[in-house]
């Protein structure tokens, strides 16, 4: 629920108004004692919401007055926004004067006091709200927690021991499953494995995929995340990446997908013979939901045709159906684990190891926790993971005794129980976590767009005791990775990739509901005060699916096959002025619109893999609050705008142009 993120909203606000830089700004601007009582406001409400969020879910009135709350704390960052918009543009006027081009009107001096007037009145209404929802907040008998005290015990460890946790008690299945593949047949075996979300189905095929012997006797290895979207075009597109570069991680590049994504079927069929020929290969296709029995069998037809006839297929679902349509032998139906391996599990990420000798009374509770679980293991590890380095026995009895237990009582439900563990995390990370719910299931992250995700949203600060927004973000990362809501997590040594689980998926898209909306072709309602679109679908998105909110932040579109339009661009986006984030990648125009410079808050600007656009306005360079320009991959792009430097909140810039060298006083330090 987007009311759970209202705590860390203000700790933003106010960390903003706290900033030396930020009170001298608003002392020259001539707000600075508007601001003081604003800042004086939004600390006595701050110091009650943590109690509000954790009690919101049993009481309605207390929800609605949140949502009050954040109403105003929404139109109080407007405000602070484009007092911040002020304060950039003074600062370039004061460092390179005003300019004589065509965007030179932006930098005239604006009259100082109807500035000053126009501020101080906004001030004063917001205020005046704010004054007004807070003097409710009595009648909750609400709690002051200053600071959030919740804190992650992070471990260290790395991606092959996450494997490791992830598979005990599973030898035996990986025998059972190692067996089949090795058996000779005639024809191509399909063979399905079948259990519920969070069993351990990728992992026991990743287990079975990495062995010796399976790599003995497959010269080829294919892996392949089918998820959701069973598109014959697509999924070739995959096993050709990964028949190419042999590599787990190549089938979901973006990079590598561009260069194929615009060939037929006929010329993707063509090119997958060459990479499969007469190969005995094995294929896992992961994840798989379609029940399209035509589907399967045009791409199950197409296998047969090209490769070996001792080729196999392995299949995880969690459809018995599924796996009936699919498998040419019996399903493996994975059990749950035993109750001896489920407290090993839950004891090798609840404490460090040998350590839980030290606490039999915890052992004692840790074993009806671990009973409640089913012998799942992804809710075993994640539960476990919350409880790391914590030792007072209140703490595991509230897990123990928690009253989620009575809704994850229907069959194959363990999102409640993952909400717990996500309960128990610190109001930052709450927020951060819920932002991956923007993205399709099995995508992969890149550590670097998420702290420029995370820095634009305004989530983390942009500096703490000498560590940069990156370094924060990373922590952050680290974090989670640690309480297990993050998995196939690995360091390239200059950042980190990873995936979540298509559970930690759903548990993103449950607790950011309203606030982060993903758009396909069948959604009906839109949240009146959504913040953040993503569009998935693969077609242009009706432009009445971007509702008239002055609080819309985000507008992303992460499926890379639909080639946004000017027109969609015009109709639909320029009316948002106070975006954020804006992701025009992929698109298929030549110049970018005209009106780009008059988003003036973005913060996030993705012009990735445009192979049409030649120019840039020059006026993007009154974007003084851009933090993040992307521009690879523009490879017909001609020549960078004027005046970069001027870009003076840039942290990070990627390109790709056909100018050959860039002038040092065009790139802002």
């Amino acid at each position: 629920m987007a009311e759970s993120f209202i705590f860390n909203v203000a700790q933003s606000l106010i960390r903003k108004l706290a900033s030396p830089a930020y009170e001298a700004a608003t002392q020259l601007i001539g707000v600075y004692d508007d601001l003081q009582d604003f800042k004086h406001t939004f600390s006595y409400v701050k110091a009650v919401l943590l109690d509000a969020e954790q009690k919101q879910e049993q009481n309605h009135a207390l929800r609605e007055w949140l949502k009050q709350i954040k109403r105003v704390f929404s139109d109080a960052e407007i405000v602070l926004d484009e007092l911040e918009c002020e304060i950039l543009r003074k600062q370039v006027v004061k460092a390179y004067g005003s300019t004589k081009h065509k965007v030179g009107r932006f930098f005239l001096s604006s009259n100082s006091l109807v500035f000053r007037y126009k501020m101080s009145k906004k001030l004063e209404e917001i205020k005046k709200r704010l004054d007004l929802v807070a003097a409710d907040r009595n009648k909750f008998g609400l709690e002051r927690i200053d600071v959030d005290r919740r804190v992650v015990h992070r471990r260290e460890m790395t991606y092959s021991h996450v494997v490791e946790s992830n598979a005990i008690g599973r030898d035996f299945d990986k025998e059972n499953i190692i067996k089949l593949l090795l058996q000779e047949n005639s024809h191509t075996s399909v063979i399905p494995i079948v259990g519920i979300g969070g069993m351990g189905k990728t992992t026991l095929a990743k287990l079975v995929h990495n062995d010796q012997r399976i790599t003995e006797s497959f010269p080829l290895k294919i892996w392949i995340c089918v998820s959701d979207d069973f598109d014959i075009n697509q999924l070739l597109i995959k096993i050709i990446m990964c028949a190419s570069e042999g590599d787990l991680a190549s089938s979901y590049s973006p990079v590598g997908q561009q260069n194929v994504k615009d060939l037929d079927v006929q010329q993707l069929q063509h090119t997958l013979r060459k990479k499969i020929a007469g190969k005995k290969f094995l294929l896992v296709l992961d994840d798989v939901w379609n029940d399209d029995r035509v589907k399967w069998l045009e791409l199950q037809d197409l296998l047969e045709m090209m490769g070996s006839n001792e080729s196999k297929i392995l299949v995880t679902t969690r459809s018995p159906t599924i796996a009936s349509m699919m498998g040419t032998v019996s399903s493996y139906n994975l059990e749950g684990l035993s109750l001896k391996n489920s407290l090993s599990l839950f004891v090798r990420w609840a404490f460090k190891e040998g350590e839980e000798k030290k606490y039999p009374k915890l052992m004692n509770i840790a074993k009806k926790i671990v009973k409640k679980c089913s012998g799942v293991p992804l809710a075993i590890r994640t539960l476990g993971s919350s409880l790391f380095s914590k030792h007072k026995i209140d703490e595991w009895e509230h897990v123990r005794d928690n009253e989620i237990w009575k809704l994850s009582q229907r069959e194959n439900d363990i999102l409640p129980v993952l909400k717990l563990s996500y309960d128990q995390m610190p109001s930052y990370l709450k927020h951060c976590f819920a932002m991956f719910s923007l993205f399709p299931k099995d995508y992969v992250f890149i550590s670097a767009t998420v702290s420029s995700l995370w820095g634009a949203l305004g989530l983390i600060p942009s500096s703490v005791e000498n560590k940069s927004l990156e370094d924060i973000a990373n922590q952050y990362l680290l974090e989670l990775m640690s309480k297990s809501f993050l998995q196939d997590f690995i360091d390239f040594g200059a950042g980190y990739c990873f995936k979540i689980h298509d559970l930690m998926h759903d548990l993103a898209i449950y607790v950011a509901k309203d606030q982060c909306v993903c758009v396909n072709l069948n959604i009906q309602n839109m949240p009146e005060n959504v913040q953040h679109l993503s569009f998935l679908a693969k077609h242009m998105p009706d432009k009445s699916h971007i509702p008239e909110s002055a609080t819309l932040r985000t507008i992303l579109f992460p499926v890379h096959e639909i080639g946004i339009d000017e027109a969609f661009l015009n109709t639909s986006v320029l009316k948002h002025k106070y975006l954020y984030m804006l992701d025009l990648s992929n698109s298929t125009y030549e110049t970018l619109p005209w009106f780009i410079h008059k988003l003036k808050h973005l913060r996030f600007l993705d012009l990735q893999y445009n192979r049409k656009v030649k120019r840039l306005p020059d006026s993007i360079c009154i974007l003084q609050c851009l933090q993040t320009f992307l521009l690879v991959g523009c490879t017909e792009l001609e020549v960078l705008p004027r005046d970069l430097e001027k870009l003076i909140s840039l942290r990070r810039l990627e390109i790709t142009t056909k100018q050959i060298s860039l002038p040092e006083k065009e790139i802002a330090t």
